[in-house]
Formats: C-alpha cells, sequence, structure tokens
C-alpha cells in the first residue's frame, strides 16, 4: 500500500465529500512511518521530525514545501532548531482525505529515499 502512495497523486479536494472514517484513517495509517499519529477525532495527523540542526531542518522544510507544490496539498509546518512538526488535515472537508496519506507517504519517503 505505501509503494500505491508513493505513487498516488493528489486529486483536487473542493468539499462535498466525507472526510475519511477514523476506521478508514487508522488503515491507511499502518502504511506509513510509526510516528506519524491521529489526533483523537481522526480529523488530523502529524509526525514530529527530528535533525541535528537548523540547517537540515530548513532543507527538509524546502523539500517538503516543493513537493506539497507539486500535490498542490500543502500541510501546516511548526518549524523549530532541530524539529519540524508536519501536520496535515484537508481543511476542506474539515478531517481527514487519502490526499493526506499520499503527501504524508511522499514525507516518508524524503526522510528514507532508499523505500519505495
Amino acid at each position: 500500500m505505501t509503494d500505491s502512495l508513493i505513487t498516488k497523486r493528489c486529486v483536487s479536494c473542493e468539499g462535498g465529500v466525507p472526510s475519511l472514517s477514523d476506521i478508514q484513517a487508522n488503515l491507511l495509517l499502518k502504511h506509513l512511518h510509526a510516528d506519524w499519529k491521529l489526533n483523537p477525532t481522526a480529523t488530523e495527523m502529524e509526525r514530529n521530525v527530528h535533525f541535528k540542526n537548523y540547517y537540515e531542518t530548513m532543507a527538509f522544510v524546502n523539500a517538503v514545501a516543493w513537493m506539497a507544490h507539486q500535490e498542490n496539498h500543502h500541510p501546516d509546518l511548526s518549524v523549530h532548531y532541530d524539529h519540524c512538526i508536519v501536520r496535515y488535515s484537508t481543511h476542506a472537508i474539515k478531517g481527514l482525505s487519502e490526499n493526506d496519506f499520499i503527501c504524508a507517504a511522499k514525507v516518508d519517503q524524503l526522510l528514507n529515499p532508499k523505500t519505495k
């Protein structure tokens, strides 16, 4: 499933579709790095990624920004000296969509490019 998430592209979401259920979100979550966590209502997910220094943190942030632009699906980022919190939710549907998991899988691949 991770392979298929990485090879998928985000589909524009203008609302009008239901968000993923907590069961659906938890099933997709199993295909991501173990550091991804759902919030209690399964409407948002986040991963806290740690680095050695600010330079590495910013390099990661820039890579995520490039990927997000390519997918036209953008996370909320909390940037700190030696870590970055990446948070996904599809605001148009007030919850999680497959787009969030596609982008999370691509974030995982940025951090470990040997995985597909």
